[in-house]
C-alpha cells in the first residue's frame, strides 16, 4: 500500500491568507491537531493547535505572523510503513504527501492509519485468532502455511509480536474458519505452544480492542 492510496479527500490545507481563527475551527471539523499550510503547489510547513493558541493576534491571517513551522512529510509512493514511523515518531494527527516534484497533492490523518490498521488486520473478516509462542530459530513460515491449509483453512493474516529481550515471539495468526479444532491439534503434533486462541465474537472484539489500544501507544511513544 502507497502513500497515495490513503491521501483523505476530506482534509483542505490551510493558505498563508487564513487566520488563525479559521485553522483551529477546521482542525475541530477534522478532528486533527496539525494542517498542513500551502501557497499554490508549495507546501510551506505544519501548523499545530498549540502553535496557533501561542498567536498573540488569532483574528489576523496566518502570513502576518512570523510562524516557526516544521516540515514533516511523505512522498505519494512511500509505502504506508514509512508513513506509520513517521506519524509515530512526530506524534503527529495529520502527515503531508508531496509528489517527486515536491508538490503538496494531499494529506493522511490518522484516523486513515487506523482504518488501513483496521483491515491490515482483517478485523471485519469472519475467522478466528491462533497465538502461537515460538523460538526465534524454530520459527518457519512456510510450516506454519501447511497445517493450517493442510486443515482446508487460509491465512487472512499473520503478524509477530517480538521482544527483543527473549529468544521466544508470538506469531498471531488470523484464519477464515471459526472451527480451528483440528488446526489446533496439528500444530500441537508439531510441538507447536499454543498461547491463545480466539474464536468467539466476544473474544475477538476483545482482542481487536487490545490490538487497537496497543497500536494507538505505538503512535505515541
Amino acid at each position: 500500500m502507497l502513500a497515495k492510496k490513503l491521501i483523505s479527500d476530506i482534509i483542505s490545507p490551510l493558505h498563508t491568507s487564513d487566520t488563525a481563527q479559521k485553522a483551529l475551527s477546521w482542525m475541530e471539523i477534522y478532528k486533527v491537531s496539525h494542517l498542513p499550510i500551502v501557497n499554490d503547489k508549495k507546501f510551506l510547513g505544519l501548523i499545530s493547535e498549540s502553535d496557533i493558541y501561542d498567536l498573540n493576534e488569532p483574528e489576523l491571517p496566518l502570513g502576518a505572523h512570523k510562524l516557526n513551522l516544521f516540515s514533516p512529510f511523505v512522498y505519494e509512493d512511500d509505502h504506508i510503513f514509512t508513513v506509520i514511523s513517521l506519524v509515530a515518531n512526530l506524534k503527529l494527527t495529520l502527515i503531508p504527501v508531496l509528489d517527486r516534484e515536491d508538490n503538496y497533492v494531499g494529506s493522511i490523518s490518522l484516523q486513515d492509519i487506523i482504518k488501513y490498521f483496521s483491515k491490515l488486520i482483517s478485523s471485519e473478516n469472519p475467522g478466528a485468532i491462533i497465538v502461537l509462542e515460538v523460538a526465534v530459530h524454530n520459527y518457519q513460515l512456510s510450516q506454519i502455511a501447511q497445517i493450517v491449509e493442510g486443515n482446508n483453512a487460509k491465512i487472512l493474516t499473520l503478524y509477530i509480536d517480538n521482544d527483543p529481550d527473549s529468544s521466544k515471539m508470538n506469531v498471531i495468526i488470523k484464519v477464515n474458519v471459526t472451527e480451528i479444532t483440528s488446526i489446533i491439534r496439528t500444530f500441537e503434533r508439531y510441538d507447536y505452544t499454543i498461547k491463545a486462541t480466539f474464536s468467539e465474537e466476544t473474544e475477538l472484539n476483545e482482542l481487536y480492542k487490545n490490538r487497537y489500544e496497543l497500536f494507538m501507544r505505538l503512535l505515541n511513544l
